[in-house]
């Protein structure tokens, strides 16, 4: 099969590997649509410890199944394989299972390829009417409505909320905040092209950090990108008895105001992923139409996806999420009714 593989900072290559191969309980996936998400991008950057080269990047995917009793379902991909029988996935918290495993991260290979092998539980059907290329934004998306669900516990009666991060993890939180209830949301992005994108495209408002009015306060900050001065600004607008929903992953340290957060009890919760709930949630929202139309990516050939890599790197696209499609999307079995 070909693919696309990491090789080293700023290095991707698309060759012929070997075939993906479907261990029991597991289905092979004729991959159609993979997205490119941030810590694809700290991989290919050289960022990422986790995932040493070589190695298949790519975790948010949807296509077909290969053979077997399923063969020629549709379907879009939960990554994040668990154990199952531990405390925290017992308790409905299988994002923090101690021995998950994500593919794109050794042992498992990503799915920036032809073919990916996924365990049956993993693999959510995508109805007839959804594209493959919506149905992978699945796993991000998923993201915002795990942050989302937490803060509102957090705070029931919460009707602001701003979001650090025009990219996909904070317009999908966007989205998300509108489907479980609350309307007015800001988004804060500084890349000018991208918040034409967004503001043409859904309800929330997106502008730029120098033109958030320094006393704006918000019942929930989402902070999708997750540096010291992303988390200077949450701590800045959450108001007294808010909550920051951390997901970003960008640095590790900085930029909390601990005092403020502690004198006017304002709740930081760090998000990681997604319950298997969360994604089963997510995926329903997507097929029943409350997270809009999604239609803001921009394919690429996975042949071209070096470039996309490279584009985005010098902050060349505009949309908030590149898929990359390994096959035609011509084929009757991506059809979009």
């Amino acid at each position: 099969m070909k693919a696309l593989v990491y090789d080293g900072p700023e290095t991707l290559a698309y060759r012929e590997v070997e075939d993906a191969v479907a261990g029991p309980g597991q289905q092979l996936v004729r991959v159609f649509s993979v997205g490119i998400c941030g810590s694809d991008m700290h991989a290919y950057l050289g960022h990422d410890d986790r995932r040493p080269a070589p190695l298949i990047l790519g975790h948010e995917a949807a296509g077909e199944i290969v053979g077997g009793p399923r063969a020629g379902e549709r379907v879009t991909l939960n990554p994040l394989v668990t154990c199952g029988t531990c405390p925290a996935c017992l308790s409905g918290r299988d994002n923090l299972c101690p021995t998950r495993q994500i593919i794109s991260m050794p042992p498992t290979e990503g799915a920036f390829a032809e073919l990916v092998a996924m365990r049956d539980e993993n693999l959510v059907t995508v109805p007839d009417h959804v594209s493959l290329d919506a149905a992978c934004l699945a796993e991000p998306i998923a993201c915002g409505w795990h942050a989302v669900r937490l803060a509102r516990a957090t705070v029931p009666d919460a009707n602001r909320a701003l979001v650090i991060g025009g990219g996909a993890i904070g317009l999908g939180a966007a989205l998300s905040l509108a489907a479980q209830g609350i309307t007015e949301v800001t988004i804060l992005e500084p890349n000018a092209l991208r918040r034409e994108v967004l503001n043409g495209l859904c309800r929330q408002v997106a502008v730029a950090p120098d033109d958030l009015p320094a006393d704006a306060m918000f019942d929930v900050v989402i902070d999708g990108v997750g540096y010291a001065a992303t988390r200077a600004t949450a701590s800045a607008h959450a108001r007294p008895g808010g909550v920051i929903a951390h997901i970003g992953l960008g640095e590790g340290e900085g930029g909390l105001d601990i005092r403020r957060m502690t004198l006017q009890e304002i709740t930081f919760t760090g998000t990681y992923t997604y319950t298997a709930q969360d994604f089963r949630d997510t995926a329903a929202a997507i097929f029943d139409g409350r997270l809009g139309p999604l239609d803001w990516t921009q394919p690429r050939p996975l042949a071209e996806g070096a470039d996309a890599f490279a584009d985005i790197r010098a902050g060349r696209v505009a949309a908030p999420k590149i898929v990359l499609r390994p096959h035609d999307q011509s084929t009757p079995s991506n059809r979009s009714l």
